[in-house]
Order: structure tokens, then C-alpha cells, then sequence
């Protein structure tokens, strides 16, 4: 039998010292990720190449860049060719096109799959109601049949919204009736369902992560917190004066995306596959959000906020404030970040950010809108 270290027989025959063979590194985690041009998805990204992962993301083909929140992960071999480069990749595919996620899942051979992508905005929802059944429900159950017939036993975390429990009175659990009071809302149930239900016919490692409202600096512009916070910056360095809003009443359990996205990854490394809602367990109106931006700032929100009812939605979500203790007891999870810390952290990066566009305007480069 062929010695199973060359070294250490050529060693021996000498007369020297046997060398000591290291132990084998573990091999590297790989990650398949939907949604990772996201704000989620960014912020997944960076959490588990600190972890050492290889991590693959699912983009779809757009005629205009939308990879800005991977920039600062991105690293062109043609520009330094001897810089060490991160394991992130990109690959064309879609939650609409079965094809492109198996053959995905066939040449990448993930460990893990994070289902983030989903026409993921409420109100735009009842606008392209089919589809946003079509990308966040139908595209969940087309990822979910592609993992059942992937070649290795792959863990799936279903990424869920407190949207689904619509009008059901707070503290929402998993525990709690769903009640979804939009397209998106449906859709996530219905993707919710989809998960439990291949985990239970399949033996599929399949985790729904309920989390409740999580807002960063990356946010999109168009979600009312970050609309408030770009508002904020604008108003500050005088691009804008007026922002345009609906229900200031409703209430949200608002937390920072960042810590949310440990909790994802946390699911994904239990024995057993579950169900989780991730929530802060405090809820704030708009009204509040608008007080604690503007305030710290210096403004006044009366001054500058219009309510104007085109943003008010078909059927309203009154109060969402999440129940998350077993999440905090199987997870050992808990949030970091504070309500007025998560909000201070956004208003910094909008005032910053709007200094940057008034050069460009003062310059002539940029026309100044009324709103981002």
C-alpha cells in the first residue's frame, strides 16, 4: 500500500524526524443567494465571506447596472490582476425561469440557498398584482422543486415578511394567524407555505425567516423610511422642501437589516429545520419615524411633510409589533441596533449623501428634483 504521505517516508528512510502532517482545512461553505443586489442580500454578502464562504449570487439581466451595494465587494481581475479577489460571483437567472435556477443549482452546488429576491414593495403590488404572485410566490416553488432535485442535499431559508400577518392584532409569533392584506403579502404566505410544505413531503432542510421590518442606509428610495431620510438630507442642504406622504398612523417593529440578516444564516445552522419571526419587539408609527429623523436634524416635520392620499394603501396594515422569542432562545439572537440609532445611522448617510449631489447641481451637473 502506497504511504499516504510522500514526505514523511522519504523522512524516515534518511533517518530524520517524520514531518507532522497538518490537519486538512475544512472545506469552504458555499452560498447561493437570490435578491443579493438587495438591500438583504448586500448585507448576507458580507456576513458570510467573513465567515469564509464562496458566495453565488442570482441577478437578472437589466439594461442598467443594479449592482451598487456589491461595489465595495467586487473586485475586476482585469484592474489589479495580482489583488487577491473574494469568492463572489454573479450568474444571469430568474425565480420566473426554471431552467436558469437548476442549471444554477447544478454547476454551483451551493450548501446553503437564501431565497431573498421578490417584487418585494406593498403598494406596487396591487398595481402588478399577477406579478408579484408570479416572482415571490411561484418563483419560491420554483426554487423550492429545484433544491428537491438538486445532486447534494442543499439548506433552504425562505425569507417571509410581518406583511403576512396583516390584520392580526399584535404581538405577532409563529404562533399567529396570517391575515395578508396585499398582493405581496398573499404571495409571501402563499411562499411561506410552499417552504413548510416541502420540508414535511421532502425532508428538506427549510427554514421561513418572518422578519418584521429591517431599514438601513441601503434601503430602497422608494420605502418610506428611507424616502424620509433622503427627504431629510435633501431638505438640509436645500435641494428640497416638501415630502410627500400617506398614513403617518401606522405602526411598524423597525430594525437594522444588518443584524436581521445574522439571524438568516443562525436558521440555516440548527439541526433541525424551523420557523422564525425576527423582530426588535418595539413598534413606532410613521409619525415617530418623522419626529426622530427630522428632530435629529434640526427640522421640523411639520413644516415639510405633506400627506397626500395616493400613498395610502387599498387595505391598510394598522400595527405590527413581532413576538421574537424563539428566536432569542433557539437563535441566541437579539438585535444590536436601536430604534434612534438605527434611525441617526440613515439620517447621517442621507445628509452625506445629499451634500455630494448638491455639488453636482451647484456645478450644473444635475438638475434638482423635488424628490429622489
Amino acid at each position: 500500500m502506497a504511504h499516504s504521505n510522500g514526505a514523511a517516508a522519504a523522512g524516515d528512510a534518511d533517518g530524520e524526524a517524520a514531518a507532522v502532517p497538518r490537519p486538512l482545512a475544512p472545506p469552504r461553505k458555499v452560498a447561493l443567494i437570490t435578491g443579493i443586489t438587495g438591500q438583504d442580500g448586500s448585507y448576507l454578502t458580507e456576513l458570510l465571506l467573513s465567515k469564509g464562504y464562496e458566495v453565488h449570487g442570482l441577478i437578472r439581466r437589466s439594461s442598467n447596472f443594479n449592482t451598487q451595494r456589491l461595489d465595495h465587494l467586487y473586485h475586476d481581475p482585469h484592474a489589479v490582476p495580482s489583488s487577491p479577489r473574494p469568492p463572489l460571483r454573479l450568474h444571469y437567472a430568474d425565480l420566473s425561469d426554471s431552467s436558469s435556477l437548476r442549471r444554477a443549482l447544478d454547476s454551483i452546488l451551493p450548501d446553503e440557498v437564501y431565497n431573498l429576491a421578490a417584487q418585494s414593495h406593498v403598494a406596487v403590488s396591487f398595481e402588478i398584482p399577477d406579478y408579484t404572485a408570479d416572482i415571490t410566490a411561484t418563483g419560491a416553488l420554483r426554487l423550492l422543486e429545484a433544491v428537491r432535485l438538486a445532486r447534494k442535499p442543499i439548506r433552504y431559508y425562505q425569507a417571509g415578511s410581518s406583511e403576512m400577518f396583516g390584520s392580526t392584532p399584535p404581538p405577532q409569533s409563529e404562533d399567529t394567524p396570517f391575515h395578508p392584506r396585499s398582493p405581496y403579502a398573499a404571495a409571501k404566505v402563499a411562499a411561506h407555505w410552499y417552504t413548510v410544505n416541502y420540508r414535511e413531503a421532502y425532508g428538506l432542510f427549510a427554514c421561513n425567516g418572518v422578519l418584521f421590518n429591517h431599514e438601513s442606509p441601503r434601503r430602497g428610495e422608494n420605502f418610506v423610511t428611507r424616502k424620509i431620510t433622503r427627504a431629510v438630507g435633501r431638505i438640509k442642504v436645500g435641494l428640497q422642501t416638501k415630502v410627500f406622504l400617506g398614513n403617518l398612523t401606522a405602526a411598524r417593529d423597525w430594525g437594522f437589516a444588518g443584524d436581521y440578516v445574522e439571524a438568516m444564516w443562525l436558521m440555516l445552522q440548527q439541526d433541525q429545520p424551523g420557523d422564525y419571526v425576527v423582530a426588535t419587539e418595539e413598534s413606532h408609527t410613521v409619525e415617530e419615524f418623522l419626529q426622530a429623523a427630522f428632530g435629529y436634524a434640526g427640522l421640523n416635520w411639520k413644516d415639510h411633510v405633506v400627506i397626500d392620499k395616493k400613498y395610502f394603501r387599498p387595505a391598510e396594515v394598522d400595527s405590527l409589533k413581532g413576538d421574537s422569542t424563539k428566536a432569542r432562545r433557539e437563535l441566541k439572537w437579539k438585535p444590536k441596533v436601536g430604534f434612534q440609532e438605527l434611525v441617526e445611522m440613515m439620517v447621517d448617510h442621507d445628509i452625506e449623501l445629499a451634500k455630494k449631489e448638491k455639488v453636482l447641481v451647484d456645478a450644473g451637473y444635475r438638475d434638482p428634483k423635488q424628490q429622489p
